[in-house]
């Protein structure tokens, strides 16, 4: 075994360029060498970081409706850990580390966009009986998990090699850059794990024992208290870390982008409708509060802009799914000369075993489509499956695609087609009411699940090419990342369910992708009136986005997710702007700012993870909280402002610090 650190320069100078004829490119890792990658230090901390990320991120996504980025503080982490037991071999073991811990924030995505739908209609339409139980949400984030893996195998070659330099892959790069930096991360992660105590202990202290107030409101005031009845305009803001940190690593562009949103739904067409609209029912809608407004009215002028977004996006993506029989074709012609992939580098999972696999993960699929509590005959569990591998191949590559080239996956509009089409599909059968509902929810879940994990999977094994990593033993444990990671969020997102419920005005969860899924499959399959007009309205505002060059998808998040949560988002991107462009010298912005970021994920993750102890305590029914009378009073709310300022404070000031360490 080699101890690789010894000849650890850099990333070769043609990493990240085109390679020119005849040019090859040659990992850090030799090819004809082999180096320690699966042992139970990889195995352990990969399990480790797959179940924390997975309950964090699985947390800040369905309280807030934002999912943070798990691969870079699983890398930092990584490296961090590995300097501090003087690991010899760590680059190689860091790679498998990050590689299984990162199966945590795709298989969180793919589950929480779709399958708390199934609790929000069940609590929204209790006379239909709805059944949800762990086994529907484990199962659809497991065979999702893996069939993204299995599919994604055969386009490896292709993404990471054949089109080498063509693709920037923004956070494989970042990823990278941060594992070959072995040296300097012990420091990385000292700091992201102070930045995370700091986080997890003052969103803790917010929603655990409430010594402050967690959303800062105008209604604090008498005055501001009138205006909201009278006038219908009202100020929210949440002071959680979480917030905080996500809008810095947002940014301030796009931060403003869905603060636009939300400002134009509660800032204007609120007020507005707050003094001339009626009610369906023939209300006047000056009789009802704004955030009663926002919520049966306005936002589903974004959830219209979500799905028009979505289907804009897949659209553009088009060309992308016209060339994935081409791709498959061509990887499964490859594959038949062995001998083209001897080389530790270069071996993949073979196609017998992905032809295999597909086969087993089909078989249980018919299993739990019969005996899952779905209800589903024969015919329709055909169906149910023909379905899924449809959608989930061809969406595969637009996935990989997305995340290669800009680094965002637009899972969620790739699912709301998904999602439509199978109810049409499913109705066909017979499958309607309560039954339908789940089993086309469970359908679109293992569909998301898979275009997340294969949007993932893709930067994994870009890193391990650049790297020098073996293929073949990413692509095998990365089953392992999935099957942890499915126990995991099946378990939160049950929890928090149960604890929080989903009414986002009264403190639930804010999960808006799983609500715009709720609110689009309610009238499919339970029938009744859909607010398509309002729909329409979204979607058209979506296309006038997109035509002058503004994110619709961004814009409309903000004009459905609560003001109170995209406000801290503002926040967050100012202090990103003012950290990176302070100074005139340009390199001391960027330490500043990738400082801050550092901060920011730590803020997050902390912030996340103790939000998850905390449900498990209400869950728990164990009382820890302060009393109502104090709740009550003025000390409550101004500390909620003092207690934000001085937490921004801390990322502005410690962010600046590194102008002394430059020198």
């Amino acid at each position: 075994m080699s101890t690789e650190e010894e000849k650890i320069k850099g990333l070769p100078e043609n990493a990240y360029t085109e390679l020119k004829p005849g040019e090859t490119y040659k990992p850090i890792l030799l090819s004809d060498k082999k180096y320690p990658e699966i042992n139970g230090w990889t195995v352990f901390w990969g399990i480790i970081m797959a179940i924390v990320f997975s309950a964090a991120t699985a947390y800040s996504g369905l309280r807030f409706g934002q999912v943070f980025e798990a691969a870079i503080p699983i890398a930092i982490i990584a490296v961090g850990v590995s300097t501090i037991a003087k690991r010899k071999s760590a680059l190689s073991e860091n790679v498998i580390i990050q590689s299984i811990g990162a199966s945590s924030g795709v298989i969180v995505a793919g589950a929480i966009f779709t399958l708390p739908a199934i609790y929000i209609l069940k609590e929204t339409n209790p006379e239909m009986h709805i059944e949800v139980n762990f086994i529907q949400i484990f199962f659809a984030s497991l065979f999702g998990g893996f069939l993204g893996i299995l599919f994604l195998i055969p386009f490896r070659k292709y993404f990471v090699s054949d089109m080498h330099g063509k693709y920037p892959f923004p956070e494989a790069t970042a990823t990278t850059e941060i594992l070959v930096s072995g040296a300097k991360g012990g420091n990385q992660a000292k700091l992201l794990l102070i930045s995370g105590l700091i986080g997890g202990a003052y969103d803790f202290f917010i929603t655990t024992f409430q010594f402050w107030a967690e959303n800062i409101s105008s209604r604090m005031s008498a005055f501001g208290s009138k205006i909201a009845s009278e006038y219908k305009f009202v100020f929210h803001m949440n002071g959680s870390a979480i917030l905080l940190g996500t809008g810095f690593l947002i940014g301030l562009k796009y931060a403003a982008i869905i603060c636009a949103g939300s400002f134009l739904s509660w800032w204007f067409i609120v007020p507005l409708l707050g003094q001339y609209g009626i009610t369906p029912e023939g209300v006047m809608m000056s009789t009802l509060e704004p955030e009663m407004i926002f919520t049966k009215y306005v936002r589903l002028i974004g959830i219209g802009g979500i799905a028009m977004a979505g289907i804009i996006g897949v659209i553009k993506s088009s060309k992308v799914i016209k060339t994935s029989f081409g791709l498959v074709f061509k990887a499964g012609k490859d594959s038949k000369d062995e001998s083209q992939q001897i080389m530790r580098t270069q071996r993949d999972i073979s196609m017998k075993i992905i032809l295999f696999g597909f086969l087993a993960v089909a078989a249980m699929m018919v299993i739990f489509f019969l005996f899952g509590g779905l209800q589903m005959n024969i015919l329709q569990v055909v169906v149910g499956v023909l379905v899924v591998f449809i959608f989930a191949f061809l969406f595969t590559t637009v996935a990989a695609t997305a995340i290669a080239t800009v680094g965002t996956n637009p899972v969620s509009g790739m699912t709301m087609m998904t999602l439509i089409l199978s109810s049409f599909i499913l109705s066909a059968v017979g499958l309607q009411g309560a039954t339908g509902i789940v089993t086309a929810l469970v359908v679109g879940g293992i569909v998301c699940s898979a275009l997340a994990m294969a949007g993932g999977f893709i930067s994994d094994l870009k890193i391990g090419y650049w790297i020098g990593s073996s293929p073949f033993k990413q692509q095998s444990f990365k089953f392992l990342g999935a099957l942890v990671s499915a126990l995991t969020v099946g378990f939160v997102i049950m929890i928090l369910s149960e604890t929080y419920g989903y009414n986002a005005e009264q403190g639930g969860l804010v999960a808006p992708q799983a609500n715009a899924m709720a609110a689009i499959i309610e009238p499919l399959m339970f029938g009744g009136n859909t607010p398509w007009l309002l729909y329409i309205i979204g979607a058209v505002l979506a296309i006038i986005l997109d035509r002058i060059g503004i994110p619709a998808l961004a814009f409309s998040l903000g004009m459905f997710i609560p003001l109170a949560l995209n406000v801290p988002l503002l926040a967050g991107g100012f202090i990103a702007w003012l950290l990176g462009t302070r100074s005139k010298d340009e390199k001391l912005n960027k330490l500043r700012k990738d400082k801050g970021t550092l901060l920011a994920s730590g803020l997050m993750a902390g912030g996340a993870i103790m939000g998850v102890v905390s449900a498990i305590l209400r869950y728990a029914n164990i009382p820890l909280s302060m009393s109502d009378a104090y709740k009550n009073t003025s000390i409550f709310n101004v500390l909620a402002i003092v207690m934000y300022i001085v937490l921004c404070v801390y990322l502005i000031w410690h962010s600046l610090k590194v102008k002394e360490e430059a020198e």
